[in-house]
């Protein structure tokens, strides 16, 4: 694997504030620049841009993932094993509702990982998992 560098994002949120409030305090996200219509964070070091967008009627679509209705699109992070665990337990001490509760998929398998999904206060789809293995990242 080559060298990691940071990704970017931006994502459309049709509340500003309340998404703002809940990636800085729910997601313990650095908040960097901003304006009236846009704010950066530092979402685990990537940069995470959240955008003002008109509320839609769009429906969320899943795909059915080890037996698990998968929302489509998400994004997130992959953490550190010891990461997910500490984050997963502070998203429950602090009441978020999971569309996915934290659990290991693919047990046993080359793509062994943790993961849990959940929505922001605008809808968007987020997951974070973790792999046992590194090294099974792209495994087949």
């Amino acid at each position: 694997m080559s060298t990691i560098t940071p990704f970017h994002i931006a994502i459309p949120v049709h509340n500003l504030e309340t998404c703002r409030a809940f990636y800085r305090d729910i997601l313990n996200c650095e908040e960097g620049r901003s304006s009236d219509q846009w704010v950066d964070f530092n979402l685990f070091g990537h940069q995470l841009v959240i955008h003002y967008k008109p509320k839609t009627k769009d429906e969320l679509h899943t795909n059915t993932v080890d037996g698990k209705h998968v929302p489509v699109p998400h994004y997130g992070v992959i953490l550190k094993w010891e990461v997910f665990k500490e984050f997963a337990e502070s998203l429950k001490s602090k009441g978020i509702k999971f569309i996915i509760e934290p659990y290991i998929r693919f047990e046993g398998l080359p793509g062994e990982q943790a993961t849990m999904f959940f929505k922001d206060p605008a809808g968007n789809a987020l997951e974070f998992k973790a792999f046992k293995d590194m090294n099974n990242l792209f495994a087949k």
